[in-house]
């Protein structure tokens, strides 16, 4: 990768997207943020903001971008081809997730349609790039955490906060490996400049395996309270998720999630550890990890 050349961010505001902007300007490099809504602006020289807006994505008059991150869904990144094909791209890296893999059977007809987008992205990406002459990589997390922004740890969480305990199916024994949003992060930058890595799927796995049953009881230890899970009956379990669901907090919550804390949902992170220098940190959560 040519160190003067500029590197595109899409999705930029994101949890992910922020850390990586903040691994690439330390490393100097020269940034193109771009997101949804407005940005406040900032004195960093090394970093422009530009608002996605209709007559942005329509410009062909872009900057010479040879490198993207798309952190965004991966899904809507067939949207900004025109402007990543106009600003010279040489290789694109987008996060997808292994929630392609792990719903991939889910009887939840929203889990599934999250599976279609995944996939869609994923082969919309591969066609075009090839089609243009331009390398891909895929990146797919694990359950990402950090910074008390994620959709995981955080909402059990503040579920712990709010009523005290968190409510689990079976002995909710299922294998699970969080990884860390520095670490995703990382690994998007890492992606930008290793030869080898072009044309290529890594899976991104933390740096721990542990139960779904221990994860709730650590992050009961990082708010401060005494580890407070309960083992409830699967009918209960659905007709309190029919119920909690009319909560908009709760809307996405689905009997499939009760299911999987029974069930491993483990992936080999060696190809990224081998080729992108991936490695992941233990499980391990700093106050600053969840939600005060």
């Amino acid at each position: 990768m040519d160190e003067s050349s500029k590197i595109g961010v899409l999705g930029a505001q994101s949890f992910v997207g922020e850390c990586a902007i903040r691994q690439l300007r330390e490393s100097g490099r020269q940034i193109v943020a771009f997101s949804r809504s407005a940005h406040a602006g900032n004195a960093e020289s090394t970093v422009t903001w530009l608002q996605l807006s209709p007559s942005v994505v329509a410009s062909r008059e872009v900057p010479s971008i040879t490198e993207w991150v798309c952190v965004a869904p991966i899904w809507v990144l067939p949207e900004y081809f025109p402007l990543i094909g106009s600003s010279g791209a040489r290789r694109v890296v987008a996060l997808s997730s292994t929630s392609l893999l792990a719903k991939k059977a889910s009887p939840d007809e929203d889990e599934q349609a999250l599976v279609r987008g995944l996939q869609a992205g994923e082969q919309a990406l591969r066609t075009w790039a090839e089609a243009h002459g331009v390398e891909w990589v895929i990146l797919r997390p694990t359950l990402i955490y950090g910074f008390g922004r994620d959709k995981n740890v955080t909402e059990i969480a503040c579920f712990a906060h709010r009523w005290g305990f968190f409510p689990l199916l079976g002995q909710a024994d299922g294998l699970r490996q969080p990884v860390h949003v520095e670490d995703v992060a990382m690994a998007c930058v890492s992606a930008l400049t290793v030869p080898v890595a072009g044309n290529r799927a890594y899976n991104l796995s933390g740096g721990e395996t542990l139960s779904y049953r221990e994860m709730v009881c650590r992050i009961f230890a990082a708010i401060g309270k005494r580890p407070q899970a309960v083992t409830i009956p699967r009918w209960l379990f659905r007709l309190a998720v029919t119920v909690l669901r009319r909560l908009p907090r709760y809307r996405n919550w689905t009997a499939e999630m009760a299911e999987r804390m029974n069930r491993d949902l483990v992936f080999d992170h060696g190809d990224a550890a081998r080729d992108l220098a991936f490695s992941p940190r233990p499980f391990q959560l700093s106050r600053g990890d969840v939600p005060t």
